[in-house]
């Protein structure tokens, strides 16, 4: 079934002729650009958007994934944090981020000859309150992974029986993902949190988040690892080091590190499912 699905990636690419990916270095966009890559060769070109929500060691990861695949990587600047609909922080914040991302992505797409700007987006992203699929959608873009019903598992797994060393590696949305809804969004923050989270993986966590309310940090790891963490870690050196960083308290999330935590204050019919 993977491979079929495999094939059916290929052929879309094939179709296309000429492809710019939407390129952040996390694995949806990584495998997407290693396919098109395989089937375009240099007919393919990878974009990665730069602005402050986007860690420095993350851009690099880019860079090193980018080459290693041979792929052609371009960095261009984006100007959402410009932009009050996106730094006021509403529930569609990313509806705004994204349209930013393929307004500038698409003229470059065809000022280079490119028809087509391809993102990262698999089939699981579409049961989730994601806002900036339907602006990626008006603009035109293509999400090959959804099309084929690839998900976030089989992403992994396709990445690693192509050889991609980074397959396993942890989700990183944007820094702006740290906010609870309605918090306003500065650089200062974005840099704050980034330093936090940095700051960890140095101690040598690798799946975690630093969520920001206001003043305060709550650090989020997986349940299993809690434990551990408290036992063996220096809670006051950590503490003062969130304090030097900016944040006056710093707390542990005791629920465990879940992916989009944030969107469960949000009503049940704005997520698209149920009560």
């Amino acid at each position: 079934m993977l491979v079929e699905k495999l094939e059916q990636l290929k052929d879309i690419f094939a179709q296309m002729e000429r492809a710019l990916i939407a390129y952040s270095g996390g694995i949806d966009s990584t495998l997407v650009a290693k396919i098109a890559f395989d089937v375009l060769g240099d007919r393919a070109l990878a974009v990665t958007a730069v602005s402050p929500s986007l860690l420095p060691e993350d851009l690099e990861d880019a860079r090193i994934q980018a080459a290693e695949i041979g792929i052609a990587h371009q960095e261009v600047q984006t100007q959402e944090m410009a932009n009050p609909n996106y730094t006021s922080n509403p529930v569609n914040r990313c509806y705004f981020c994204k349209s930013e991302l393929h307004d500038t992505l698409k003229p470059l797409a065809l000022a280079k000859g490119y028809p087509y700007v391809v993102d990262g987006v698999n089939a699981d992203d579409l049961k989730d309150y994601r806002p900036g699929i339907q602006a990626a959608k008006e603009r035109g873009a293509r999400s090959p992974l959804a099309e084929v019903g690839i998900t976030k598992f089989e992403v992994r797994q396709l990445a690693k029986e192509l050889g991609l060393p980074w397959w396993d590696k942890p989700a990183q949305p944007c820094l702006s993902s740290r906010f609870p809804y309605g918090e306003e969004i500065t650089v200062g923050k974005l840099q704050r949190v980034g330093r936090a989270e940095r700051y960890l993986r140095q101690l040598g966590l690798k799946n975690l988040r630093v969520r920001s309310d206001g003043d305060t940090a709550r650090i989020e790891l997986p349940a299993e690892e809690i434990k551990e963490f408290v036992l063996k870690t220096d809670l006051p050196a950590l503490v003062a080091v969130f304090q030097e960083f900016g944040f006056v308290y710093a707390t542990l999330d005791l629920e465990g590190f879940r992916s989009g935590k944030l969107n469960q204050v949000l009503k049940p019919e704005l997520l698209g499912v149920k009560a």
